[in-house]
């Protein structure tokens, strides 16, 4: 029997065109609007433009590109005619776009204007990349995208892949090493439009997505592209680096309903001087990339009104697969399990972890990449038969909520007790000193580890280190206090906007090292 004949491309947009829905806008912002049978007509389009450049199914098309309609149609057309997209962090600079190129092994690169210098830089380094299509002012050797357009003019049928063919690569954002691509195939962008899309956000057509998060991203691109076009609803999109500034004009001036962003930057809106009438037209808003603190959550829904929900999903799962609901938030868990997916709790020695202890976290789902991209040790670590090894630590509760304590390798053993690096930055968070933090494990002198907090001043105000420390010890357990507290001007992150825990503590090594006097360290308290 020959496998399920599905394609991505076809689900997300021709679908939509064949309901009635072909003048309903799909994509709109700065840059452009687009509705959903002109989207369709030109992912058609450069579908056949790109086969006609040479383009084989099944192989990869890199994209070094902003958040814009023609983004949005890079990506499908290459899905519509069989090869596979993948989208890279605009963040990266030419070195470490090289990098990915020569991982990749592809001859296609695409990229918008901003990008191009350091495409184009990345290029010399990586010689398996034979073509180059850039938006504007192509120059030798690289092609216009619009020519490429224009030559697939007659358009043609989609490519007949298969619900297991792979349709996307998505590199992991490197909190942990070295990015690793993550295999996706058709058929998971359905599953996880049917699972967290439509059974957990609910997403109409009359809906209008906005996120921070961006389309090389796996939450950015299921926000921004994934679910509005699989429910006909319209996706908005600024090519412009997120700002609170820049993101709260788009919001006002667009009237998004549904608005997606991760824990760092609804603690920078906060910080903001957004108006309290902001998020007025956002009926749900959704955090992800890490946990979010309930201080943080209060703190946003009582000065803006808007419900957050928090949830769990992982670049391996391509979205979010535990999840809290609108009307049905726990503030400072990760919710229930989407439904669609399993989930389970082992300890150190592979046993079930009981109601209420922690354990390695583990999901099962249709939506679960295939494995890492030449990466077949870490493939056989992390991909473990049916289940996907998340790397969490975690603790669920007797009615299913689960609550994140923090990346498996992040926990530290402080006096010889496990110390969750989440719950001592959220009760550090409830001081209104505090604007970021991260705690994360040094090493003394004997050689045992001990929390360290590094912080990041709220706006316009001080920190007061062994203030901080006894504030700690009067939320917590003594045992889970920072030992030291060091000001930072900023905590170091990954492009997707994540922590990068393990620079934070060698930024703690270092500024420890130097010198246990520095300004806004505590001294060693030893007391129990």
């Amino acid at each position: 029997m020959m496998p399920e004949s599905f394609n991505a491309s076809v689900f997300l947009v021709d679908r939509q065109v064949e309901a009635g829905r072909g003048d309903h806008v799909a994509v709109t912002g700065p840059t452009g609007a687009i509705t959903y049978a002109e989207l369709a007509v030109r992912v058609a389009e450069l579908a056949a433009g790109l086969r006609e450049l040479g383009v084989r199914p099944e192989e990869r098309v890199l994209l070094v590109m902003s958040d814009r309609p023609e983004t949005v149609i890079t990506i499908l057309a290459v899905m519509r005619m069989g090869a596979v997209a993948v989208p890279i962090s605009t963040m990266y600079n030419a070195a470490e776009l090289a990098t990915l190129f020569r991982d990749s092994r592809a001859r296609v690169a695409v990229a918008t204007p901003e990008f191009a210098p350091a495409v184009r830089e990345a290029v010399q380094s990586a010689p398996e990349v034979s073509t180059l299509i850039l938006m504007e002012d192509a120059g030798a050797p690289a092609r216009l995208w619009s020519d490429v357009l224009a030559a697939g003019r007659a358009g043609g049928p989609a490519y007949d892949s298969w619900r297991d063919s792979q349709a996307l690569w998505l590199y992991t954002s490197g909190t942990t090493g070295a990015p690793k691509a993550a295999m996706h195939r058709h058929g998971a962008i359905r599953d996880v439009c049917e699972t967290y899309g439509r059974q957990v956000l609910g997403i109409r057509p009359e809906d209008r997505c906005f996120s921070v998060a961006r389309l090389f991203f796996a939450y950015g691109i299921g926000n921004s592209l994934f679910f509005p076009l699989s429910a006909g609803a319209t996706a908005i999109l600024d090519p412009a680096r997120p700002t609170p500034a820049g993101v709260i004009t788009r919001v006002m001036e667009e009237r998004p309903t549904l608005f997606f962003a991760g824990p760092t930057f609804f603690a920078a809106l906060l910080a903001s001087d957004a108006p309290a009438d902001a998020f007025q037209s956002v009926r749900l808003a959704v955090s992800a990339g890490e946990a979010l603190p309930a201080e943080i959550y209060r703190r946003f829904t009582e000065r803006f009104g808007v419900d957050i929900i928090d949830g769990l999903g992982s670049t391996e799962a391509l979205h979010i697969f535990v999840s809290n609901r609108p009307g049905q938030v726990r503030p400072g868990s990760s919710g229930t399990v989407v439904p669609g997916y399993e989930t389970r709790l082992l300890d150190d020695f592979g046993a079930p972890a009981a109601d209420g202890e922690p354990g390695h976290l583990y999901v099962k789902g249709d939506s679960i990449a295939t494995g890492y991209w030449c990466r077949t040790a870490t493939t056989r670590q992390v991909f473990q038969g049916e289940w996907l090894r998340t790397g969490d630590t975690y603790i669920r509760d007797e009615d299913g909520f689960y609550r994140c304590l923090g990346r498996s390798n992040d926990l530290i053993k402080a006096g010889g007790i496990w110390v969750s690096p989440m719950e001592v930055e959220a009760r550090l968070l409830e001081h209104s000193s505090v604007g970021e933090c991260a705690v994360v494990a040094h090493i003394d002198g004997d050689g045992l580890e001990k929390p360290v907090a590094c912080v990041v001043p709220a706006a316009g105000r001080a920190v007061d280190a062994a203030e901080l420390v006894a504030f700690c010890r009067e939320g917590l357990a003594a045992f889970k206090r920072p030992r030291e507290v060091l000001v930072v001007d900023e905590l170091p992150k990954t492009a997707t906007g994540k922590i990068q825990r393990v620079v934070v503590r060698q930024l703690a090594a270092d500024l420890l090292g130097k010198s246990h006097a520095q300004p806004g360290s505590a001294p060693e308290d030893r007391s129990s």
